[in-house]
């Protein structure tokens, strides 16, 4: 894989049931029109399926995750992503990215992932339905829709995904 490739391909990571549609749909047109490559990562065996029935085919198992052949890793929200709170792969993931100094993104649910994973350090922000898990993980819990710390960049719902993608696509560009 050329340097080239690796610098605009995103990992975005979906559950493979109930991931917030418009989040994913706002998220990935971004990214493409901004010339990223997206891979999706997820632990289901064929497509994931997100809360209003839109169907998404991941190229990746998370077993299979590479971190170093991407730029950037999104983790997109939705009642789904509960369920991947305490998912130890995905924290993993998540660390490598972080440790090889790459922008990571969280929406709606997802942060509390990456508080669960040890990656956020003082503030973010989240689903406000969320806001007590988050500072259950000592995490102050910022009333904003984006909120960018450390190269990690969270956001609170999908409302907030434009700004979302626009504040990552100018780490990424950095």
């Amino acid at each position: 894989m050329n340097i080239n490739h690796k610098k605009n391909s995103v990992l975005i990571f979906l559950p493979a049931k109930d991931f917030n549609e418009q989040e994913y749909l706002i998220i990935s047109n971004h990214l493409l029109k901004s010339n990223y490559k997206i891979f999706i990562a997820s632990d289901s065996t064929s497509v994931c399926i997100g809360s209003s029935g839109i169907k998404v085919k991941n190229d990746v198992q998370l077993y299979n995750v590479h971190h170093e052949n991407f730029s950037g890793f999104i983790i997109v929200g939705g009642k789904g992503t509960r369920d991947y709170w305490n998912n130890k792969l995905l924290h993993s993931i998540a660390k490598k990215f972080y440790e090889s100094k790459k922008i990571i993104g969280a929406i709606c649910s997802a942060p509390i992932i990456l508080a669960k994973a040890g990656l956020l350090k003082e503030k973010a922000t989240c689903f406000i339905d969320d806001k007590k898990e988050l500072e259950r993980e000592g995490i102050e819990y910022q009333n904003s829709p984006v909120f960018v710390e450390n190269k990690i960049v969270t956001a609170q719902n999908p409302q907030a995904s434009s700004e979302f993608i626009f504040t990552l696509l100018s780490l990424l560009a950095k």
